[in-house]
């Protein structure tokens, strides 16, 4: 899904907004989880899920092409955690 069919789907379901309205506030909706993560903070979606920054530790690999060792620094990572529900949602799709 593509955030302009996000912006459709909202649409269809609040016909009185406008969809760049609709493309505005789904903007600021992901820069507020932007920016909460940006500050190590968790973001939890009732009945979706939740959104987390963990820390991978530096470590040490070989390049499989040339052999050579590589050092990969630490980083982080965003988690999503999904909730019960979407899980169970999901589960019973099959």
């Amino acid at each position: 899904m593509l955030k302009r069919d996000l912006i459709n789907a909202v649409a269809e379901e609040m016909p009185g907004f406008l969809k760049k309205d609709l493309d505005q506030a789904i903007d600021i909706m992901l820069e507020t989880i932007l920016t909460a993560l940006e500050d190590e903070r968790r973001v939890e979606i009732r009945g979706f899920g939740s959104f987390s920054v963990r820390k991978r530790k530096a470590r040490v690999t070989k390049n499989p092409r040339t052999g050579s060792i590589m050092k990969i620094p630490t980083r982080k990572n965003v988690h999503f955690t999904m909730s019960k529900s979407l899980k169970e949602a999901l589960i019973d799709q099959k």
